[in-house]
């Protein structure tokens, strides 16, 4: 089914919509933000007010069976992506889902099953896929900069900020699927997923130095993709400053670059070094957003995160923690 005009409608509109997204589905062509939704009324209420939204709601089911609405974002932590991912299919209505795209890999597996069944699309919010500066990485790779790609680094690290008295919904596994590993390096698998391809076999070590709560907090993890290409990472979240470098090394040279900081893209080679620099969209889903408007819409194009890719970096995931939460 083409649209003429996507209308949306966001469940949970927190703080990841107020400049992320939110206003996006109000800034492409042929696109609308029509309805809200939020537990607590009043917050949904204010929401629609101040970004001019018609529509508000603090019941979930009633946004997804408003006839207004054609297509569901679901803004809320992974632990309710299911739910909502599968009343939106029987709505026959497509779906836009946060990441990570749930909990588990089998969450996600029911998930695209169920937008089979009812032939509706199933996106995921890997916003990275469509940004210029991981377009310009892709178009580098592409053109043999680096070569043949031998094989893929990332170190991320950040210092401690939970309070072990009130803590955030991200490292509490039962609404999040894990730790501070399943937020923020589920955006570098994906890209990287993006980058050079699936990830076919996966071994991983977690666990919890920091003991400020249950989930892990350091993991390392190395992996191989389909096609050959070797990896390594590791992710700590109690260390002593932060850090986000991701290379990829080829038989001619490599690409530097973070994953969540805005410092120029680096390619290495023994003619010496080249950087570009990108500004940061404003709202940072916008472009990924637009790839979904224009296929809806009959436009020719795809969006390039899907239900299938989103489920791959999340198996990826689910093989590198397995370990530790076996023996919970």
């Amino acid at each position: 089914m083409a649209y003429n005009k996507i209308r949306w409608g966001i469940i949970g509109c927190g703080n990841v919509t107020e400049v992320k997204s939110g206003p996006a589905f109000q800034k492409i062509t042929n696109s609308e933000l029509v309805a809200v939704m939020r537990r607590t009324g009043e917050l949904a209420e204010d929401y629609a007010k101040r970004h001019n939204v018609s529509k508000w709601y603090d019941n979930a089911d009633e946004l997804i069976n408003d006839p207004e609405v054609d297509v569901i974002y679901i803004a809320t932590p992974p632990g309710s992506h299911k739910e909502y991912t599968l009343k939106a299919a029987q709505a026959g209505k497509p779906v836009y889902v946060e990441k990570p795209m749930a909990r588990t890999y089998a969450e996600c597996l029911e998930m695209i099953e169920a937008c089979k069944e009812a032939n509706v699309p199933l996106y995921v919010a890997y916003y990275r896929r469509a940004q210029e500066r991981f377009l310009k990485i892709k178009e580098l790779l592409d053109n043999g900069a680096v070569g043949d790609i031998r094989f893929v680094s990332t170190t991320q690290y950040r210092k401690a900020s939970e309070d072990p008295n009130n803590l955030p919904w991200r490292v509490q596994p039962e609404l999040s699927g894990g730790g501070l590993f399943f937020d923020l390096a589920s955006h570098t698998l994906d890209i990287l997923d993006f980058l050079v391809g699936p990830i076919k076999e996966v071994h991983g070590f977690a666990s919890n130095h920091g003991g400020l709560y249950l989930a892990e907090d350091i993991v390392t993890g190395t992996y191989v993709f389909e096609s050959g290409v070797h990896g390594v990472g590791n992710w700590c979240f109690t260390a002593f400053q932060n850090e986000d470098v991701n290379e990829i090394v080829g038989s001619k040279g490599k690409i530097t670059f973070s994953t969540f900081g805005n410092e120029p893209v680096v390619l290495t080679t023994t003619k010496g070094t080249e950087e570009w620099s990108f500004k940061r969209p404003q709202h940072v889903h916008q472009p990924l957003v637009e790839t979904i408007v224009a296929e809806l819409t009959g436009k020719g194009v795809n969006c390039p995160s899907t239900g299938e890719s989103g489920a791959r970096t999340n198996w990826v995931m689910g093989e590198m923690v397995k370990g530790y939460y076996s023996n919970q």
